[in-house]
């Protein structure tokens, strides 16, 4: 795993030992900065369910102007701290080693998102509860755009209850990016 284009090209990157998390392949993570690229540069960046950080490292390398990682396990945490200070990025991050609504919560008032990404755990539904969470929170802005890395059949059908539209989705072998805003 490594960091595919710009200020880090190339710079390899730790993962999370273990079956716990699933690090998004080199393949997927370029058609899905393709499809973002426009909105990358000066962006804040939210990586939730973040794992090794490898999406919102990519993220400062390409141009965001801040990225914040969220992940619970304490293996993550210490990985994207380490990917961290590897690739220099000490500066334009920060970590909450926390479970992803507490820190959403920890958040108000001191980020507004232009870009969040999150990858939950498939089919427990998670996704749904952030969404629900985010919709109503400051976190985002009026043109945030939201993706979810998801099961190939996770129902988004809920989205218009919270104010929020799939505007993309984005179909890969294993699963999907969904990407969803503000309706």
């Amino acid at each position: 795993m490594r960091i595919i284009a710009g200020t880090a090209r190339s710079l390899p990157l730790k993962t999370v030992e273990g079956l716990d998390t699933r690090p998004t392949t080199d393949r997927i993570k370029e058609t899905l900065f393709n499809i973002i690229q426009d909105e990358i540069p000066g962006s804040y960046f939210l990586d939730l369910f973040a794992g090794s950080g490898q999406i919102g490292l990519e993220a400062v390398s390409r141009g965001a102007r801040y990225a914040v990682f969220v992940d619970s396990g304490k293996k993550p945490a210490a990985c994207i701290e380490e990917n961290i200070r590897f690739t220099k990025f000490t500066k334009e991050t920060k970590v909450y080693p926390t479970e992803a609504l507490s820190a959403l919560r920890a958040m108000e008032g001191k980020y507004q998102f232009d870009i969040i990404f999150m990858d939950p755990p498939y089919k427990k539904g998670i996704e749904q509860e952030v969404l629900r969470y985010l919709a109503a929170s400051s976190l985002l802005k009026e043109d945030t755009l939201m993706i979810v890395e998801a099961a190939l059949d996770t129902d988004f059908s809920y989205l218009s209850e919270y104010g929020l539209k799939l505007v993309r989705l984005k179909t890969y072998k294993t699963n999907e990016h969904a990407f969803i805003r503000r309706e």
